[in-house]
Protein backbone atom coordinates (compact mmCIF):
# COMPACT_ATOMS: atom_id res chain seq x y z
CA UNK A 1 0.00 0.00 0.00
CA UNK A 2 2.68 2.32 0.94
CA UNK A 3 4.68 2.17 -2.26
CA UNK A 4 1.64 2.23 -4.34
CA UNK A 5 1.05 5.47 -2.66
CA UNK A 6 4.26 6.97 -3.36
CA UNK A 7 3.66 6.48 -6.84
CA UNK A 8 0.91 9.26 -6.51
CA UNK A 9 3.44 11.91 -4.54
CA UNK A 10 6.77 13.67 -4.71
CA UNK A 11 9.59 11.71 -2.27
CA UNK A 12 9.90 14.37 0.09
CA UNK A 13 5.99 14.86 0.33
CA UNK A 14 5.78 11.39 1.68
CA UNK A 15 7.40 10.30 5.11
CA UNK A 16 7.19 6.68 6.39
CA UNK A 17 10.64 6.24 8.56
CA UNK A 18 10.12 5.75 11.65
CA UNK A 19 11.88 9.23 13.22
CA UNK A 20 9.73 10.66 11.05
CA UNK A 21 6.80 9.32 11.90
CA UNK A 22 7.19 9.90 16.08
CA UNK A 23 7.76 13.47 15.49
CA UNK A 24 3.92 13.26 14.46
CA UNK A 25 2.73 11.08 16.89
CA UNK A 26 1.59 13.54 19.26
CA UNK A 27 -0.13 16.53 20.49
CA UNK A 28 -0.78 18.80 22.96
CA UNK A 29 -2.57 16.07 25.66
CA UNK A 30 0.53 14.01 26.08
CA UNK A 31 -0.67 11.13 24.31
CA UNK A 32 1.19 9.13 21.96
CA UNK A 33 -0.49 7.33 18.64
CA UNK A 34 2.30 6.38 15.86
CA UNK A 35 1.00 6.69 12.50
CA UNK A 36 1.77 4.32 9.77
CA UNK A 37 2.91 7.17 7.24
CA UNK A 38 2.90 10.90 7.11
CA UNK A 39 1.78 13.11 4.11
CA UNK A 40 3.04 16.60 4.05
CA UNK A 41 0.66 18.09 1.29
CA UNK A 42 1.61 20.92 -0.60
CA UNK A 43 -1.06 21.12 -2.81
CA UNK A 44 -4.87 20.66 -3.06
CA UNK A 45 -4.23 17.97 -5.65
CA UNK A 46 -1.93 16.03 -4.04
CA UNK A 47 -4.71 16.06 -0.63
CA UNK A 48 -7.48 14.70 -3.32
CA UNK A 49 -4.67 12.30 -4.67
CA UNK A 50 -4.34 11.13 -0.66
CA UNK A 51 -8.14 11.04 -0.04
CA UNK A 52 -9.20 9.09 -3.30
CA UNK A 53 -6.31 6.60 -2.70
CA UNK A 54 -7.00 5.92 1.55
CA UNK A 55 -11.06 5.98 0.15
CA UNK A 56 -10.69 2.77 -2.45
CA UNK A 57 -8.41 1.04 0.01
CA UNK A 58 -10.31 2.09 3.26
CA UNK A 59 -7.33 3.34 5.03
CA UNK A 60 -7.70 5.77 7.61
CA UNK A 61 -6.92 9.45 6.93
CA UNK A 62 -6.39 11.73 10.23
CA UNK A 63 -5.73 15.29 9.25
CA UNK A 64 -3.42 17.66 10.82
CA UNK A 65 -2.54 20.81 11.64
CA UNK A 66 0.19 22.35 14.47
CA UNK A 67 -0.89 19.60 16.62
CA UNK A 68 -1.73 22.19 19.42
CA UNK A 69 -4.83 20.67 20.33
CA UNK A 70 -5.63 18.77 23.84
CA UNK A 71 -8.29 16.26 22.79
CA UNK A 72 -6.20 13.97 20.39
CA UNK A 73 -8.08 15.28 17.50
CA UNK A 74 -5.16 15.31 15.44
CA UNK A 75 -3.51 11.63 16.71
CA UNK A 76 -3.45 8.64 14.47
CA UNK A 77 -5.04 6.46 17.36
CA UNK A 78 -6.12 3.14 14.65
CA UNK A 79 -3.45 3.85 12.48
CA UNK A 80 -3.22 5.16 9.06
CA UNK A 81 -2.18 7.85 6.74
CA UNK A 82 -1.73 11.29 9.15
CA UNK A 83 -2.13 14.22 6.37
CA UNK A 84 -0.67 17.33 7.89
CA UNK A 85 -1.57 20.99 5.99
CA UNK A 86 1.11 22.48 7.92
CA UNK A 87 3.08 23.24 4.47
CA UNK A 88 -0.04 24.21 2.75
CA UNK A 89 0.63 27.85 4.53
CA UNK A 90 -0.11 30.64 1.49
CA UNK A 91 -2.51 33.91 2.23
CA UNK A 92 -3.97 33.71 -1.22
CA UNK A 93 -5.33 37.75 -1.02
CA UNK A 94 -6.18 40.18 1.97
CA UNK A 95 -9.55 42.47 0.31
CA UNK A 96 -9.52 45.40 3.00
CA UNK A 97 -12.62 46.67 0.73
CA UNK A 98 -14.51 43.78 1.25
CA UNK A 99 -12.94 43.15 4.65
CA UNK A 100 -12.04 39.22 4.05
CA UNK A 101 -8.92 37.31 3.29
CA UNK A 102 -8.03 34.00 1.77
CA UNK A 103 -5.73 31.30 2.52
CA UNK A 104 -4.60 28.00 2.52
CA UNK A 105 -4.84 26.12 6.16
CA UNK A 106 -1.60 25.47 7.10
CA UNK A 107 -1.16 29.72 7.75
CA UNK A 108 -0.37 30.18 11.27
CA UNK A 109 -2.98 32.01 12.78
CA UNK A 110 -0.42 34.30 14.54
CA UNK A 111 0.99 34.65 10.99
CA UNK A 112 -1.86 36.32 9.88
CA UNK A 113 -2.43 38.46 12.28
CA UNK A 114 0.79 40.53 11.84
CA UNK A 115 -0.03 40.03 7.78
CA UNK A 116 -3.11 42.54 8.76
CA UNK A 117 -1.57 44.95 10.70
CA UNK A 118 -0.94 47.15 8.39
CA UNK A 119 -4.60 47.20 6.94
CA UNK A 120 -5.59 47.89 10.25
CA UNK A 121 -7.86 44.78 10.77
CA UNK A 122 -7.22 41.12 12.41
CA UNK A 123 -9.69 37.82 12.38
CA UNK A 124 -11.10 37.87 16.00
CA UNK A 125 -10.48 34.15 16.75
CA UNK A 126 -7.75 34.02 19.37
CA UNK A 127 -6.29 31.05 20.91
CA UNK A 128 -3.95 31.09 23.39
CA UNK A 129 -1.58 28.54 20.71
CA UNK A 130 -2.35 31.23 18.11
CA UNK A 131 1.33 32.14 17.78
CA UNK A 132 1.78 28.53 17.25
CA UNK A 133 -1.53 26.81 15.49
CA UNK A 134 -2.82 27.00 12.16
CA UNK A 135 -6.13 27.79 10.13
CA UNK A 136 -7.24 25.19 9.50
CA UNK A 137 -6.49 23.88 13.00
CA UNK A 138 -8.67 26.20 14.49
CA UNK A 139 -11.60 25.61 12.08
CA UNK A 140 -11.34 21.93 12.56
CA UNK A 141 -12.11 22.79 16.49
CA UNK A 142 -14.15 26.07 15.99
CA UNK A 143 -11.90 27.39 18.25
CA UNK A 144 -11.98 30.73 20.38
CA UNK A 145 -10.11 32.47 23.05
CA UNK A 146 -10.42 35.67 25.43
CA UNK A 147 -11.49 37.65 22.83
CA UNK A 148 -14.75 35.39 22.21
CA UNK A 149 -16.57 37.32 24.65
CA UNK A 150 -17.57 40.22 22.62
CA UNK A 151 -16.60 38.38 18.85
CA UNK A 152 -17.53 34.85 18.63
CA UNK A 153 -15.66 31.85 17.90
CA UNK A 154 -14.50 30.74 14.68
CA UNK A 155 -17.61 29.88 13.15
CA UNK A 156 -18.40 33.58 13.43
CA UNK A 157 -16.07 34.51 11.40
CA UNK A 158 -15.74 32.17 8.40
CA UNK A 159 -17.65 32.95 4.88
CA UNK A 160 -16.57 30.27 2.88
CA UNK A 161 -14.44 27.21 2.35
CA UNK A 162 -13.02 24.84 -0.01
CA UNK A 163 -12.73 21.29 0.88
CA UNK A 164 -11.99 17.86 -0.11
CA UNK A 165 -14.92 14.75 0.84
CA UNK A 166 -13.74 11.30 1.81
CA UNK A 167 -13.36 10.21 -2.12
CA UNK A 168 -11.28 13.18 -3.37
CA UNK A 169 -14.22 14.99 -4.51
CA UNK A 170 -14.11 18.63 -4.01
CA UNK A 171 -16.33 20.81 -2.95
CA UNK A 172 -16.87 24.99 -2.17
CA UNK A 173 -18.98 26.26 0.79
CA UNK A 174 -20.42 29.70 0.90
CA UNK A 175 -18.46 32.23 -0.84
CA UNK A 176 -16.74 35.96 -0.14
CA UNK A 177 -20.40 37.85 0.27
CA UNK A 178 -21.08 38.37 4.57
CA UNK A 179 -25.00 37.30 3.14
CA UNK A 180 -25.97 34.27 1.43
CA UNK A 181 -28.79 31.99 2.44
CA UNK A 182 -28.84 29.71 -0.43
CA UNK A 183 -29.21 26.14 0.58
CA UNK A 184 -27.75 24.30 3.95
CA UNK A 185 -25.30 26.36 5.67
CA UNK A 186 -22.42 24.13 4.95
CA UNK A 187 -19.95 26.05 5.98
CA UNK A 188 -20.56 25.91 9.36
CA UNK A 189 -21.74 22.27 9.23
CA UNK A 190 -17.63 21.74 8.46
CA UNK A 191 -16.40 24.13 10.96
CA UNK A 192 -16.10 22.05 14.30
CA UNK A 193 -16.50 18.75 12.42
CA UNK A 194 -12.79 18.12 13.75
CA UNK A 195 -11.53 16.30 10.61
CA UNK A 196 -14.44 13.37 10.39
CA UNK A 197 -15.80 14.96 7.19
CA UNK A 198 -13.91 17.16 4.98
CA UNK A 199 -10.15 18.21 4.68
CA UNK A 200 -10.23 21.91 4.39
CA UNK A 201 -7.92 23.28 1.43
CA UNK A 202 -8.80 27.28 1.69
CA UNK A 203 -10.97 29.40 3.55
CA UNK A 204 -12.70 32.52 2.61
CA UNK A 205 -11.92 34.80 6.28
CA UNK A 206 -13.83 37.79 7.66
CA UNK A 207 -11.75 40.33 8.73
CA UNK A 208 -12.82 43.12 11.80
CA UNK A 209 -11.10 46.63 12.33
CA UNK A 210 -8.61 46.59 14.58
CA UNK A 211 -9.42 48.05 17.74
CA UNK A 212 -7.54 51.28 18.12
CA UNK A 213 -6.91 51.32 21.84
CA UNK A 214 -7.40 48.49 24.90
CA UNK A 215 -7.52 48.76 28.47
CA UNK A 216 -6.50 46.58 31.06
CA UNK A 217 -7.73 46.00 35.01
CA UNK A 218 -7.56 43.38 37.44
CA UNK A 219 -10.04 42.76 40.54
CA UNK A 220 -8.91 40.33 43.39
CA UNK A 221 -12.18 39.07 45.50
CA UNK A 222 -12.19 37.20 48.78
CA UNK A 223 -14.73 34.47 47.07
CA UNK A 224 -15.43 32.46 43.53
CA UNK A 225 -19.11 33.77 44.31
CA UNK A 226 -18.31 36.95 44.79
CA UNK A 227 -16.44 37.05 41.14
CA UNK A 228 -19.00 34.89 39.79
CA UNK A 229 -21.88 37.96 40.58
CA UNK A 230 -19.60 40.63 38.85
CA UNK A 231 -19.32 38.88 35.71
CA UNK A 232 -23.12 38.21 35.38
CA UNK A 233 -23.39 42.38 35.81
CA UNK A 234 -20.79 43.10 33.73
CA UNK A 235 -22.49 41.16 30.60
CA UNK A 236 -25.72 43.10 31.28
CA UNK A 237 -24.15 46.70 30.57
CA UNK A 238 -23.73 48.72 27.80
CA UNK A 239 -19.88 48.89 28.25
CA UNK A 240 -19.35 44.94 28.30
CA UNK A 241 -15.46 44.11 28.42
CA UNK A 242 -13.82 42.50 25.10
CA UNK A 243 -12.74 40.00 27.34
CA UNK A 244 -12.72 38.73 30.58
CA UNK A 245 -10.67 36.48 32.58
CA UNK A 246 -11.20 34.41 35.51
CA UNK A 247 -8.71 32.73 37.76
CA UNK A 248 -9.82 30.82 40.78
CA UNK A 249 -8.31 30.28 44.52
CA UNK A 250 -5.62 27.30 43.55
CA UNK A 251 -4.43 29.28 40.61
CA UNK A 252 -3.99 32.71 42.14
CA UNK A 253 -2.01 30.25 45.13
CA UNK A 254 0.19 29.08 42.39
CA UNK A 255 1.14 32.67 41.41
CA UNK A 256 1.55 33.78 44.85
CA UNK A 257 4.20 30.56 45.59
CA UNK A 258 6.16 31.15 42.17
CA UNK A 259 6.07 34.83 42.88
CA UNK A 260 4.83 35.65 39.32
CA UNK A 261 2.25 38.34 41.06
CA UNK A 262 1.95 40.64 44.43
CA UNK A 263 -1.75 39.57 45.36
CA UNK A 264 -4.10 39.94 48.43
CA UNK A 265 -3.20 37.19 50.58
CA UNK A 266 -7.08 36.46 51.06
CA UNK A 267 -8.07 36.46 47.64
CA UNK A 268 -9.68 33.08 46.48
CA UNK A 269 -10.52 34.50 43.09
CA UNK A 270 -9.80 37.00 40.34
CA UNK A 271 -10.94 38.80 37.25
CA UNK A 272 -8.72 40.27 34.42
CA UNK A 273 -10.65 43.12 32.54
CA UNK A 274 -10.62 44.03 29.19
CA UNK A 275 -11.92 46.76 27.54
CA UNK A 276 -11.12 47.42 23.88
CA UNK A 277 -12.64 50.42 20.80
CA UNK A 278 -11.74 53.65 19.49
CA UNK A 279 -9.48 55.83 21.18
CA UNK A 280 -11.94 58.54 22.30
CA UNK A 281 -14.32 56.12 24.26
CA UNK A 282 -12.29 53.66 25.52
CA UNK A 283 -11.05 55.62 28.61
CA UNK A 284 -14.34 56.12 29.24
CA UNK A 285 -15.69 52.87 29.25
CA UNK A 286 -12.99 51.26 31.04
CA UNK A 287 -13.90 53.48 34.01
CA UNK A 288 -17.66 52.29 33.82
CA UNK A 289 -16.47 48.32 34.31
CA UNK A 290 -14.19 49.63 37.17
CA UNK A 291 -17.25 51.46 39.05
CA UNK A 292 -19.36 48.41 38.67
CA UNK A 293 -16.78 45.73 39.43
CA UNK A 294 -15.92 48.10 42.71
CA UNK A 295 -19.72 47.48 43.61
CA UNK A 296 -19.11 44.04 44.35
CA UNK A 297 -16.07 44.74 47.20
CA UNK A 298 -12.97 43.59 45.34
CA UNK A 299 -10.02 43.13 47.88
CA UNK A 300 -7.78 44.82 44.98
CA UNK A 301 -8.90 46.58 41.96
CA UNK A 302 -6.13 48.00 39.57
CA UNK A 303 -6.74 51.17 37.31
CA UNK A 304 -7.35 50.31 34.04
CA UNK A 305 -4.05 50.34 32.09
CA UNK A 306 -2.44 50.24 28.38
CA UNK A 307 0.90 49.21 26.45
CA UNK A 308 3.09 47.72 28.17
CA UNK A 309 1.77 48.00 31.61
CA UNK A 310 -1.68 46.10 30.28
CA UNK A 311 0.56 42.97 29.25
CA UNK A 312 2.29 42.89 32.69
CA UNK A 313 -1.35 42.64 33.92
CA UNK A 314 -1.97 39.64 31.41
CA UNK A 315 1.48 38.11 32.18
CA UNK A 316 -0.48 36.80 35.17
CA UNK A 317 -2.93 34.73 33.60
CA UNK A 318 0.06 33.48 30.73
CA UNK A 319 1.90 32.41 33.19
CA UNK A 320 -0.34 29.91 34.56
CA UNK A 321 0.10 27.04 31.77
CA UNK A 322 3.95 26.85 32.48
CA UNK A 323 3.73 26.92 36.01
CA UNK A 324 1.18 24.14 35.96
CA UNK A 325 3.76 22.06 33.13
CA UNK A 326 6.60 22.38 36.17
CA UNK A 327 3.98 21.25 38.53
CA UNK A 328 2.79 17.89 37.60
CA UNK A 329 3.72 15.76 34.87
CA UNK A 330 0.15 15.64 33.03
CA UNK A 331 -2.63 17.90 33.05
CA UNK A 332 -5.84 16.57 32.12
CA UNK A 333 -7.24 19.92 30.59
CA UNK A 334 -10.47 20.16 30.01
CA UNK A 335 -12.46 23.18 29.15
CA UNK A 336 -16.37 23.14 30.15
CA UNK A 337 -18.85 25.74 29.98
CA UNK A 338 -22.15 27.24 31.54
CA UNK A 339 -24.61 30.05 31.58
CA UNK A 340 -22.58 33.00 33.20
CA UNK A 341 -25.11 33.50 35.59
CA UNK A 342 -24.67 29.51 36.89
CA UNK A 343 -20.31 30.13 37.09
CA UNK A 344 -20.38 30.05 40.70
CA UNK A 345 -22.39 27.05 41.11
CA UNK A 346 -19.98 25.22 38.72
CA UNK A 347 -16.76 26.59 40.82
CA UNK A 348 -18.00 25.45 43.78
CA UNK A 349 -18.54 21.92 42.47
CA UNK A 350 -15.58 21.71 41.18
CA UNK A 351 -13.82 22.49 44.61
CA UNK A 352 -15.86 19.39 45.96
CA UNK A 353 -15.12 17.43 43.69
CA UNK A 354 -11.07 18.21 44.23
CA UNK A 355 -11.58 17.72 48.18
CA UNK A 356 -13.93 14.79 47.80
CA UNK A 357 -11.10 12.66 45.70
CA UNK A 358 -8.10 14.70 47.09
CA UNK A 359 -7.19 15.59 43.40
CA UNK A 360 -5.43 18.53 42.71
CA UNK A 361 -7.60 20.70 40.26
CA UNK A 362 -6.80 24.40 38.90
CA UNK A 363 -9.34 26.38 37.22
CA UNK A 364 -9.36 29.39 35.17
CA UNK A 365 -10.74 30.56 31.64
CA UNK A 366 -13.13 33.01 29.79
CA UNK A 367 -15.32 33.68 32.54
CA UNK A 368 -17.44 35.95 29.80
CA UNK A 369 -18.68 32.79 28.10
CA UNK A 370 -18.93 30.56 31.40
CA UNK A 371 -15.61 28.70 29.11
CA UNK A 372 -14.06 27.17 32.19
CA UNK A 373 -10.63 25.44 32.31
CA UNK A 374 -11.01 22.75 34.45
CA UNK A 375 -6.92 21.32 34.70
CA UNK A 376 -6.55 18.01 36.81
CA UNK A 377 -2.82 17.42 37.67
CA UNK A 378 -1.43 14.03 37.66
CA UNK A 379 1.59 12.01 37.54
CA UNK A 380 1.04 9.11 35.36
CA UNK A 381 3.16 6.84 37.49
CA UNK A 382 0.86 7.65 40.58
CA UNK A 383 -1.60 4.78 39.68
CA UNK A 384 -3.76 5.87 43.06
CA UNK A 385 -3.94 9.16 41.44
CA UNK A 386 -4.85 8.30 38.05
CA UNK A 387 -7.64 5.57 38.81
CA UNK A 388 -9.36 9.04 40.23
CA UNK A 389 -9.01 11.05 37.06
CA UNK A 390 -11.89 9.14 35.20
CA UNK A 391 -14.80 9.39 38.21
CA UNK A 392 -13.46 13.04 38.11
CA UNK A 393 -14.09 13.79 34.91
CA UNK A 394 -17.39 11.65 34.92
CA UNK A 395 -18.53 13.93 38.31
CA UNK A 396 -17.29 17.06 36.43
CA UNK A 397 -19.14 16.35 33.08
CA UNK A 398 -22.61 15.91 34.95
CA UNK A 399 -21.81 18.69 36.66
CA UNK A 400 -22.17 20.92 33.93
CA UNK A 401 -24.91 19.18 31.71
CA UNK A 402 -26.92 19.43 35.54
CA UNK A 403 -26.02 23.10 34.81
CA UNK A 404 -27.30 23.69 31.37
CA UNK A 405 -23.55 23.49 30.24
CA UNK A 406 -21.65 21.93 27.53
CA UNK A 407 -18.81 19.86 27.62
CA UNK A 408 -16.64 21.85 25.30
CA UNK A 409 -16.24 25.81 24.25
CA UNK A 410 -13.32 25.55 22.04
CA UNK A 411 -11.01 22.24 22.25
CA UNK A 412 -13.25 19.66 20.57
CA UNK A 413 -14.75 16.16 21.36
CA UNK A 414 -11.31 14.37 19.94
CA UNK A 415 -11.31 11.39 21.40
CA UNK A 416 -11.14 12.56 25.50
CA UNK A 417 -14.85 13.50 25.30
CA UNK A 418 -16.29 11.18 22.70
CA UNK A 419 -17.96 8.31 25.20
CA UNK A 420 -19.81 11.42 26.99
CA UNK A 421 -21.36 13.67 24.43
CA UNK A 422 -24.44 11.86 24.12
CA UNK A 423 -25.52 13.04 27.76
CA UNK A 424 -25.03 16.56 25.86
CA UNK A 425 -26.69 16.11 22.31
CA UNK A 426 -29.44 12.99 22.96
CA UNK A 427 -29.53 9.92 21.27
CA UNK A 428 -31.73 10.85 18.61
CA UNK A 429 -29.51 14.08 17.42
CA UNK A 430 -26.39 11.16 17.98
CA UNK A 431 -27.85 9.22 15.22
CA UNK A 432 -28.80 11.82 12.82
CA UNK A 433 -25.33 13.21 13.39
CA UNK A 434 -23.55 10.01 12.55
CA UNK A 435 -25.79 9.38 9.59
CA UNK A 436 -24.66 12.43 7.95
CA UNK A 437 -20.77 11.35 8.62
CA UNK A 438 -21.86 8.00 6.91
CA UNK A 439 -23.17 9.83 4.33
CA UNK A 440 -19.99 12.25 3.67
CA UNK A 441 -17.39 9.16 4.62
CA UNK A 442 -19.02 6.48 3.30
CA UNK A 443 -16.33 3.66 4.49
CA UNK A 444 -14.93 5.94 7.05
CA UNK A 445 -11.83 6.86 6.65
CA UNK A 446 -11.90 10.08 8.20
CA UNK A 447 -10.11 10.76 11.38
CA UNK A 448 -12.12 7.29 13.05
CA UNK A 449 -11.78 6.86 16.45
CA UNK A 450 -12.77 10.68 16.91
CA UNK A 451 -16.22 12.48 18.18
CA UNK A 452 -18.39 9.76 18.74
CA UNK A 453 -18.13 6.79 20.77
CA UNK A 454 -17.80 3.56 19.08
CA UNK A 455 -21.54 2.19 20.16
Amino acid sequence: MLRRLARLLPDHVLLTDLAQREAYAWDNTGMRALPDAVVLAESEAQVVAVLRFCHQERIAVIPRGAGTGNVGGALAVRGGVLLSTQRMNAIIEIAPDDRLAVVEPGVVNGVLQEALQSQGLFWPPDPSSSHTCTIGGNIALCSAGPGAVRYGVTRDWVLGLRAVLADGSVIQTGGRTSKGVVGYDMTRLLIGSEGTLAVVTQAILKLAPKPESRRLSRAVFSSVEQAARAVSSLMTTASVPSAIEFLDGASLDLLRETGSVSLPAAGRAMLLLEVSGAEDEVERRAKVVCDLVEAFSPLEQTPPVKGEEAQQVWAARYALSPILKKRAPKRVNEDVVVPVSRLSELMVGVETIAQDLAIPIISFGHAGNGNIHVNLLVDPEDRPLMAKVAPALERLFRLVISLEGSLSGEHGVGTQKRDYIQWEIGSDSLLLQQGIKKLFDPNGIMNPGKLFPDS
